[in-house]
């Protein structure tokens, strides 16, 4: 659908991020079609976009949920995801969470290490109740991605090596409180080359193979995420050749795929607008200052990451473009959306529009400066409705105690 920027800004303030939900249902099913002839469940994953219309969006259509965190679950369960449709990741699940985990029924939990393993274990134990688990392996792939996305490494935080997996899944099936159904890999994210996804993908079935020999069958077969999207001039991964990839990875073997996209999902279908405020030069150095920061935005300050940036007012006799660093209000040399973008004049009040900014935008915004979140529009069908407020002052100190005794 053709969406008017300009008058979302007007009726709901800038910065404002936009969602297009045509586009992020057109983006699931050409997923879930390339898996067609293959036992699949396509598990959105929530650390991506996790507002709840977005989640409950997916659902609607099929999806379940990969959440990294108790609040992620809970979030899936509140839009109305059915918890066999939920996958529990993450390095750090305190018993707590676990816990509630496991009272919620979620389709398994993925362990990433041994210590993790005995802690569900002595959880379910206490619960009385057997823990449906997966484990990540870490292939040791290099996923050719950014540094602080790539995650199948050895030198990685996540997973375990094949040798400890198998010794874990032989712990697994002799616990009568575990339930290995599962195996899980994810070596990064915004992958665009498919050799070290077919690589990863190989080495993680052949373990599959080996622990059918032993008498471990598994059957959920969860792939991750980490298809890449076009930011400036990448070229993605063909979802059908991913899939292509995975499916031949697995031939034989009675297996549900799982796999988890976010980015792919969501990451184009939304965008960030922000106001000019006014313009400034130092020396030869021009800058456009907007109310857009990186509390808003933080993938360019955290990763150097690029956004396309695009002038949305009538910039006929504005004169030459040159270029100029888009910042924002933080107090933060950091606090930046675009470098040496070619921009022609600014006015205050002009809009920019950032695009890509419907995956890692608002999910990982912040209140720093307090400054309240942004707020969030959803178009679907010809229409736009809003599914976040703004935050304003007291939405932020609402959970803040004592400030003012002596």
């Amino acid at each position: 659908m053709q969406i008017d920027f300009e008058a979302l800004a007007e009726k709901y303030g800038t910065p404002l991020y936009v969602y297009d939900f045509d586009k992020m249902t057109e983006n699931y099913r050409r997923l879930k079609e390339a898996f067609a002839g293959e036992k699949s469940l396509i598990a959105y994953a929530v650390k991506a976009n996790s507002n709840l219309s977005v989640i409950a969006h997916f659902g609607r259509l099929g999806s379940g949920a990969d959440c990294v965190s108790i609040g992620e679950v809970l979030r899936a369960r509140t839009a109305g995801i059915e918890p066999y449709k939920i996958i529990f990741s993450g390095v750090g699940k305190r018993d707590e969470e676990i816990r509630q985990a496991l009272e919620e029924g979620i389709l398994m939990i993925n362990l990433e290490s041994e210590a993790e393993m005995l802690h569900v274990e002595k959880v379910a134990e206490r619960l009385g109740k057997e823990a449906r688990i997966s484990i990540r392996v870490n292939p040791n792939v290099d996923p050719k991605t950014h540094p602080y996305i790539s995650t199948g490494l050895h030198e990685n935080k996540f997973g375990v090596e094949i040798d400890m997996a198998k010794r874990m899944y032989i712990h697994a099936k002799n616990s009568p409180w575990l339930d290995p159904v599962g195996i899980h890999f994810h070596i990064g994210s915004q992958l665009t080359e498919l050799s070290p996804i077919r690589e990863a993908a190989g080495i993680v079935a052949d373990l599959v193979r080996s622990l059918a020999a032993i008498g471990v069958e598994i059957r959920f077969f969860d792939v991750g995420g980490g298809l890449g999207v076009v930011y400036r001039d990448e070229t993605p991964i063909e979802v059908e050749a991913y899939a292509e990839a995975v499916t031949s990875a697995i031939r034989g073997l009675d297996l549900t795929i799982i796999c988890e996209p976010g980015r792919y999902l969501t990451a184009n279908a939304g965008w960030l607008l922000t106001r000019v405020l006014y313009e400034k030069r130092n020396g030869a150095k021009r800058f456009v200052i907007v109310d857009g920061a990186m509390n808003d935005l933080l993938r360019p300050s955290l990763y150097g990451a690029y956004h396309r940036v695009e002038l949305l007012n009538d910039t006929e006799n504005r004169g030459e473009s040159t270029p100029a660093e888009v910042v924002g209000p933080i107090c933060e040399s950091g606090d930046w959306l675009a470098k040496d973008l070619p921009l022609p004049p600014t006015e205050s009040g002009d809009l920019l529009l950032v695009h890509s900014a419907g995956a890692y935008g608002f999910t990982m915004a912040s209140n720093y400066n307090t400054r309240g979140r942004a707020a969030e529009v959803a178009c679907e069908s010809g229409t736009c409705r809003l599914i976040r407020d703004r935050e304003n002052f007291e939405d932020q100190i609402r959970l803040e105690k004592g400030h003012l005794e002596a």
